[in-house]
C-alpha cells in the first residue's frame, strides 16, 4: 500500500510541478503581451482576467508542492512542548495529528468550495471568452482537492513510515 501511495504522490508531484511551471510561463507570456499590445494601442480585454485566474490556479499548485514538503503555512502551538520531549511516540503522534487536522480542514474546504461551484453553475454567467464563471470557480475545489490529497498521502505515509518520511522529505 505504501508503494501505491508513493507512486500516486509522485504523480501528483509531477502534475503540480509541471502545472506550476506551465502556468508561470503562461502568466509571463500573457502579461508581457498585454503590456506590448497596450503600447501599440490595443489590448484584448480577456488577457488580464485570464492572467488573474492563472495566478489563482498556480497558487493552488504551489500550495500542493508546499504541502508535499511539509512547508505549508501552519500554526503549531505545541511544537515547543513536543520538541522538548525525547519520546519518538510523542513526535510521531504530534506530526500525524497535525497532518490529520490539516487534511480534515482542507476536506471541509473542498466540500464548501464544491457547493460554491454548484451555486455558480446554476446562477453564474459567461465571464470572458464566453467561459462560464462556474468553470473559473472550479479552480477552487480542484485546487483544494489536490491539497487535500497531498495531506492524505502525508498522513498515510506518516502512519506507516514514521521518521523515515521526514528524512526522505528533507
Amino acid at each position: 500500500m505504501v508503494r501505491i501511495v508513493l507512486r500516486f504522490d509522485g504523480w501528483l508531484e509531477a502534475l503540480s510541478r509541471w502545472g506550476l511551471v506551465s502556468g508561470l510561463f503562461l502568466i509571463l507570456g500573457f502579461a508581457v503581451s498585454s503590456i506590448v499590445l497596450r503600447w501599440l494601442g490595443s489590448s484584448p480585454l480577456w488577457i488580464e482576467p485570464l492572467v488573474r485566474h492563472l495566478v489563482f490556479a498556480t497558487a493552488f499548485l504551489g500550495g500542493s508542492l508546499a504541502t508535499s514538503k511539509g512547508a505549508h503555512i501552519k500554526v503549531d502551538l505545541l511544537t515547543h512542548l513536543v520538541e522538548r520531549s525525547r519520546s519518538p511516540v510523542i513526535h510521531w503522534l504530534h506530526r500525524n495529528l497535525v497532518v490529520l487536522f490539516c487534511f480534515l480542514t482542507t476536506a471541509f474546504l473542498v466540500k464548501a468550495s464544491w457547493d460554491f461551484f454548484l451555486v455558480e453553475r446554476e446562477y453564474g454567467a459567461p465571464a470572458f471568452l464566453e467561459i462560464h464563471s462556474a468553470w473559473l470557480v472550479a479552480i477552487i475545489p480542484l485546487g483544494m482537492g489536490l491539497i487535500a490529497l497531498r495531506f492524505l498521502n502525508r498522513l498515510i505515509l506518516g502512519l506507516f513510515q514514521g521518521d523515515s518520511l521526514e528524512r526522505h522529505r528533507l
